[in-house]
């Protein structure tokens, strides 16, 4: 029998995915525990249409990201900072202070888990970050970090 999996079902497939299993499987294990359903006419054409939905959904994302990536290229943010002679910071900025940066100058919530420092930021200076958006998109974002 043919069967549409609802969720991932350990050595037998991932969602979505139509695999074929024994009748008695599919009847007494599969169906009732709600993990599949039979591969009919009507099941498939609604896999059919999920699958295009989550694709224009992730097509979407895509462009929103694409979008933002072009908005953040001209933006830059400015943290002050004290500083020691020689413009050598006390520490170093993290991405937890450009995302709270970027919130209050720029009006965006910037993930500070997807911004991605080469280096520690530990001296006065202008640094580009790059902001991963989407798995396919990444952004630059200007830091301008001054002295108080």
């Amino acid at each position: 029998m043919k069967v549409i999996l609802l969720q991932d079902v350990k050595s037998l497939g991932k969602k979505d995915e139509i695999v074929d299993v024994s009748d008695g499987y599919a009847r007494n294990m599969i169906l009732p525990k709600k993990l599949g359903v039979e591969a009919n006419a009507k099941n498939l054409n609604d896999l059919k249409l999920r699958s295009q939905q989550t694709e224009r959904a992730a097509q979407e994302q895509l462009e929103a990201a694409r979008q933002l990536a072009d908005e953040l290229s001209d933006k830059s943010v400015e943290i002050k900072i004290r500083a020691g002679e020689g413009g050598k910071i006390f520490g170093s900025v993290s991405t937890k202070e450009i995302a709270a940066a970027a919130k209050d100058q720029l009006g965006l919530e910037l993930d500070k888990k997807k911004m991605i420092l080469a280096e520690p930021i530990k001296a006065i200076g202008t640094y580009a970050i790059d902001i991963r958006l989407h798995p396919k998109v990444t952004a630059q974002l200007r830091v301008n970090v001054t002295e108080m």
